[in-house]
């Protein structure tokens, strides 16, 4: 049981010396002591209010609703220490409602049990919480334009090649040709999860790659019976920084894997893994069964655009990148996010 408190003339300056409105109330619901404070707030003098129900200073939609001491219209269904305040509805002498604050303190008098409301106007914070709300919906629409536009901007630069494509017989620039398109597919389709996850942060990688997938073999005319691609990526999400780069560095391997992997071969697999790791690290890797690379292969010094790629967009990304050249081919890229 909390000490018995005199309602003497230090408590009393106490709670006129209080920084915010202070209201005292009977188990009744009747008010016994306001501070300067409140009569500021809420425009009546401490004698209009003294001794009338706390419903007056309480819109009329939330009164009579509940039992016992009508204090706790301001704070709920049961009070609490001053602590665990709510956010509520009060109304002025003028009939003007504002947002307040309100923390409750039981407290045990001479004259039986009472409640003592801190209250605190909050109409300012609310203008400015609705301001930074504003803001923030204002920012996301515009990521939300500016990623719509760089994704039909790129598509754009994708039909140019396709039309280009067209007018080129040589089997060699042809295949250089369907390569950048298929780079700037995949850089197109990170814009266009972006956009439609509606979050502009973080690129759900998975989702990505469903698109991505069927775009390549649709690209390289691959025989999904004759090679088959098997995908486990946990649910993790991308930085745009980290999504784009491993968006692209799968692009390259995979499309590498059906360039040379199979060759003289009725069938195969290529498998793409993406796990997160310990602490803030994850593992990207692409690997299959195919004919494996030359073990005199120097990647840096290759003649292959897509593995110098790879090892450029390891190093864009501060990454580490490991590979095993056969029985599978593996390239692990292992990564912060």
């Amino acid at each position: 049981m909390p000490d018995r408190i005199h309602l003497d003339g230090i408590f009393r300056q106490i709670v006129e010396a209080a920084p915010n409105a202070m209201i005292m109330v009977n188990m009744a619901g009747r008010v016994e002591m306001v501070n300067t404070q409140a009569e500021q707030i809420f425009g009546y003098t401490r004698n209009e209010i003294r001794g009338q129900s706390i419903e007056m200073l309480v819109p009329e939609r939330y009164r009579g609703r509940l039992p016992g001491p009508r204090v706790t219209l301001f704070a709920g269904s049961r009070s609490g220490p001053m602590a665990a305040g709510r956010e509520l509805h009060a109304v002025r002498k003028d009939g003007s409602e504002f947002p307040v604050e309100v923390g409750l303190n039981p407290i045990e008098t001479d004259d039986g049990p009472m409640f003592l409301a801190a209250i605190v106007d909050i109409s300012h914070r609310k203008l400015e919480e609705e301001r930074i709300r504003a803001a923030l919906k204002e920012k996301d629409i515009l990521l939300g334009e500016i990623h719509h536009r760089v994704k039909n901007n790129l598509q754009i630069v994708y039909s140019l090649l396709n039309l280009q494509s067209a007018r080129i017989t040589d089997p060699a620039a042809l295949e250089l040709l369907r390569d950048t398109q298929n780079r700037v597919h995949s850089m197109a389709l990170i814009h266009q999860t972006l956009y439609g996850s509606k979050n502009f942060a973080m690129v759900d990688f998975a989702m990505f790659l469903g698109t991505l997938l069927p775009a390549l073999i649709q690209s390289y005319s691959i025989d999904a019976d004759r090679i088959a691609i098997h995908v486990d990526v946990e649910p993790v999400r991308l930085p745009i920084d980290i999504a784009v780069p491993c968006g692209l560095v799968v692009n390259e391997l995979i499309a590498n894997a059906f360039r040379h992997a199979f060759r003289d071969r009725d069938h195969g697999e290529i498998r793409v893994a993406l796990t997160r790791l310990l602490g803030n690290e994850a593992l990207l890797s692409v690997s299959d069964d195919g004919i494996g690379l030359p073990e005199d292969l120097d990647i840096p010094k290759t003649e292959s655009l897509g593995l110098q790629l790879v090892e450029l967009l390891a190093v864009q990304m501060d990454g580490t990148l490991s590979i095993r050249r056969s029985n599978p081919t593996r390239f692990s890229l292992r990564f912060q996010i």
